[in-house]
């Protein structure tokens, strides 16, 4: 398997440097020992507003300013990765932010506002009457776990997420297909909760094993196993939903988890970095900047998927890390 060398590992940080957003390039140094969590927690807060939920076009494909959950959820991503503890006031904000915005009957977060709309965004992004059924628990499992993850076990936040886990499970169990984004949604939430079994078996009418299994029956069904339809479009991968070698679902991917890496190699381009596989099909001006956020996104995220399997070849030295901003 060819490794990605410290050459294009570093064309990739320039590339970051010189047109990526404070958040990608606070993350890409945290994650590779040269940053601190405090730099990423001080880029995070630009997005968030004062009600404790994030806006501001954290995720790139829609630009409302106000907070939603679906931002919120983006954020807390990024917290999740660099270990923010409960009683950071960013995380109680947001924590407040969600238990105001819980849907009780649903068990869901909104995933789609309508205010949206106003605001440049990619047509999936657009809000109409009945859309929230085309999202389903995309991202409320993942939220509500994250809930769980940061609150006391008694607490109202933690009731209110095992409250939303349980609807969600129930929701799981029925599927026999599900969109990648979705399972993502629940892959996570079985990581978050993983130290919580006993707890879930006493709120949920399904043991742990017997959902974590589903997940992955589910992601097994999702992902496209046709190496030459890869590049045809926005395809479900292996490596979008594998993120180390010690995840159930690597030894029942095989080789293609190497196919994927080798995929990835070669279309990383001559700037260190990998292009999206979708556009908007308006807002032209807000599209290409949003591509080029993308961009800083998927070499964190990839990088990091390189660093877990051990395919790069690369030495970090902190002395060697360009500090300048451009």
């Amino acid at each position: 398997m060819k490794k990605v060398a410290s050459e294009q590992f570093n064309r990739t940080r320039e590339f970051l440097l010189r047109h990526c957003r404070n958040l990608e390039i606070d993350r890409f140094d945290y994650v590779f020992g040269t940053g601190s969590k405090d730099k990423v927690l001080k880029s995070l807060k630009e997005f968030q507003n004062e009600d404790g939920g994030f806006g501001h076009g954290i995720e790139p494909d829609f630009w409302l300013p106000k907070s939603s959950p679906m931002a919120s959820w983006a954020a807390a991503q990024v917290l999740i990765e660099i270990g923010a503890e409960k009683e950071e006031p960013i995380v109680q904000k947001l924590i407040s932010y969600l238990i105001d915005t819980y849907n009780e009957e649903s068990g869901q977060w909104t995933s789609v506002l309508p205010e949206n709309n106003d605001y440049p965004h990619a047509p999936w992004w657009h809000w109409e009457e009945g859309v929230q059924e085309n999202w389903s628990f995309n991202p409320s499992v993942e939220l509500a776990a994250t809930l769980i993850h940061w609150s006391e076990p008694t607490s109202s936040s933690s009731e209110i997420g095992w409250d939303s886990v349980g609807k969600a499970v129930t929701h799981l169990m029925n599927q026999t297909e599900m969109d990648k984004h979705e399972i993502n949604n629940f892959q996570q939430c079985i990581k978050l909760l993983k130290p919580h079994q006993s707890t879930f078996e006493s709120h949920i009418p399904f043991s742990f094993e017997q959902v974590e299994e589903k997940v992955i029956d589910l992601a097994l069904e999702c992902i496209n196993k046709d190496v030459t339809q890869w590049d045809t479009g926005y395809e479900p991968l292996p490596l979008d939903f594998v993120q180390s070698p010690s995840d159930k679902l690597c030894s029942k991917l095989g080789s293609l988890i190497d196919q994927n890496f080798m995929f990835y190699v070669n279309q990383l381009s001559e700037d260190g970095t990998w292009d999206i596989s979708w556009e908007w099909g308006n807002y032209p001006k807000e599209f290409e900047m949003a591509r080029i956020y993308w961009k800083g996104i998927l070499a964190v995220e990839r990088y990091k998927r390189f660093d877990s399997f051990g395919y790069l070849d690369i030495d970090i030295e902190k002395s060697e890390m360009k500090k300048i901003r451009f």
